[in-house]
């Protein structure tokens, strides 16, 4: 049975303005709506240092749990493009994809963006600390690296990942 978004809130993808994710996710919090803007550190090197930054894991998106009725209220922030829509009405991103990425930044792996991919094995890892996390397997220099999707802002992250560690579920 669907969920009503009007009672039941869902998460969304936020498409925001470049460099404001931050800056939305912060409005967004002060007005009481949950969201989740997976970060990853990338090694920038200056003339005279090397510094880790934290980048956000889908330039351009973060995501958003709410329900319709407060839809007005993200849309207003400043920074705020627009909601990921077909046909006009925003898609609710399957919860299981949103905890497939939560699950991946919660723990201490490297991982870092991913171009989306269209072919490719869908794997679900069986055991380590993503295991029951489903993606596709692609081999990267002979070394193996899962991909978590989400498929509705058509962006995707890799992890390596030991290919025992992962069973098929076929194409």
């Amino acid at each position: 049975m669907p969920v009503d978004p009007f009672i039941h809130p869902c998460w969304y993808a936020i498409q925001t303005h470049s460099w404001y994710e931050k800056r939305v996710r912060d409005q967004l919090t002060t007005k009481a709506i949950t969201t989740f803007l997976p970060l990853w550190q990338q090694r920038r090197r200056w003339t005279d240092r090397v510094k880790l930054i934290e980048l956000p894991l889908f330039r351009g998106y973060l995501f958003g749990y709410f329900t319709f009725q407060q839809k007005f209220d993200v849309l207003t922030a400043v920074g705020v493009a627009r909601l990921v829509s077909f046909n006009g009405a925003p898609v609710p991103i399957p919860e299981e994809q949103i905890e497939a990425v939560r699950t991946l930044v919660t723990h201490q792996l490297r991982y870092d963006p991913h171009p989306y991919l269209v072919e490719g094995m869908r794997v679900r890892v069986t055991h380590g600390p993503l295991a029951g996390v489903e993606g596709i397997l692609v081999l990267k220099k002979s070394a193996a690296r899962l991909i978590i999707q989400i498929e509705l802002i058509q962006r995707a992250v890799a992890v390596d990942i030991d290919s025992a560690a992962v069973e098929s579920l076929g194409w």
